[in-house]
């Protein structure tokens, strides 16, 4: 039961973490790190330290890189902003 679940978390966390913006990427490996150790903990707690770390890890991963790639869209987005009002529009 366990080789199973452990498999597809580590493959879709390295899947997620394909992304090429900068804040996704860092969320989705603070993400990881952060929710193995949570579900580490957790886990423990009914004797499935290694499943819950497992668990937390994917899960963690997941969050982080949206919370991450949020942030990348939100600059992106000033970044446009900023050249628009500032002039640097095309003019027609």
């Amino acid at each position: 039961m366990k080789t199973p679940i452990l498999c597809i978390l580590l493959t879709s966390a390295s899947l997620i973490s394909c992304s090429n913006s900068p804040n996704a990427r860092t969320g989705t490996v603070i993400g990881a790190l952060g929710g193995a150790g949570v579900g580490g903990i957790i886990g423990s707690q009914s004797g499935r330290g290694l499943e819950g770390a497992a668990i937390g890890a994917g899960l963690g991963a997941l969050g982080g890189n949206l919370i991450g790639g949020s942030q990348d869209q939100n600059r992106r987005d000033d970044r446009y902003d900023d050249r628009y009002y500032n002039g640097n529009r095309r003019r027609h």
